[in-house]
């Protein structure tokens, strides 16, 4: 029991350390980020609901 509690409290100081050691971005990098992440997944979810209706189509005319 006692390893454990030293191997988790030599694990939470070696977490600390790395995250001093993080470079986060600044706010602006940040904005520009995620306006392109939230811009990606608008098209990629555009792009699957108009193939998704193109196929639905095909397979109703084919089946009809």
């Amino acid at each position: 029991m006692a390893s454990v509690v030293k191997n988790s409290t030599k694990f939470l100081k070696d977490v600390s350390t790395e995250m001093k050691r993080v470079s986060w971005p600044k706010r602006k990098e940040l904005v520009r980020y995620t306006g392109v992440v939230i811009v990606t997944v608008l098209f990629i979810a555009i792009f699957f609901a108009i193939s998704d209706t193109a196929i639905s189509a095909i397979i109703r005319a084919i089946l009809n």
